[in-house]
């Protein structure tokens, strides 16, 4: 629903892969929100469950063969018609304050994109020294996906959309969409989901998260860490299932 202004309308592309638990969340956030034009998901499930809560929800669904954000997500943005792309994963929240903003960064017209800058659970209290340092690197660096890229539609099809890879794909897009024009990290900062520091501990996540990064840098192939990242198993499993957020993790930014 826009607001009746001259502001840029708004297309939030999701991919989702077995995940129907931060998709019910994520579609929570998403529901009533003002100023969102639609929401797109790009959907690699097995089963019809995401999708069902998808639509329920009123958000387009865009069935995919299988598991690969790049691929998703382009698929997702080939029916959007919004301004501006804003690229979000289904973990992470979103609030009326983060599209306000979002829309009003795009009025300007030498902008061609950007993300958001990030915040860590409060849970994470080992973490919060890491916040300031993390907003000094973030606004000169790689544009990550739990950051919720944004791209001008327009400019988003002339750059060649994103490479069809299983993950890592933000950085490689990160990279070219500094190079191609004036990009910008705005707030309010964004809350992903800890769940995975949860399961496995912080430690091994971020190490793991770490590990993955600089593999795909030094040329590993992305098909390769994804079949690792996402191996199957117990712990796995609570990672991909377990509560998002705490109940006190999400602030109100409006």
């Amino acid at each position: 629903m826009q607001d009746g202004t001259n502001l840029p309308t708004v297309s939030v592309i999701i991919p989702i892969w077995n995940d129907p638990g931060p998709l019910a969340t994520v579609m929570q956030m998403l529901r009533g929100l003002p100023n969102v034009l639609e929401v797109i998901f790009g959907d690699a499930s097995d089963a019809s469950d995401c999708r069902e809560i998808a639509e329920a929800g009123g958000a387009k669904v865009v069935s995919c063969p299988e598991p690969n954000r790049g691929k998703q997500m382009n698929a997702a943005a080939a029916t959007a018609t919004g301004d501006v792309l804003l690229f979000h994963h289904a973990d992470t929240e979103i609030s009326a304050a983060h599209i306000d903003s979002l829309r009003r960064t795009m009025t300007d017209s030498t902008v061609i994109g950007g993300a958001y800058y990030r915040k860590f659970d409060p849970s994470q209290t080992r973490r919060q020294w890491m916040e300031p340092w993390v907003r000094r690197i973030n606004r000169h660096g790689t544009l990550y996906g739990d950051q919720s890229v944004f791209v001008r539609r327009d400019h988003f099809e002339k750059m060649g959309r994103f490479a069809e890879l299983p993950m890592m794909e933000d950085i490689e897009f990160s990279k070219r969409l500094r190079k191609s024009g004036k990009v910008v990290v705005i707030d309010p900062p964004l809350l992903a989901s800890a769940r995975r520091h949860k399961a496995y501990g912080a430690f091994r996540a971020s190490l793991e998260g770490f590990g993955a990064i600089w593999l795909f840098k030094f040329g590993v192939s992305a098909h390769w860490i994804h079949r690792h990242y996402y191996r199957r198993g117990k712990k796995g499993k609570v990672a991909r299932e377990g509560p998002l957020f705490e109940p006190a993790a999400i602030e109100s930014h409006d």
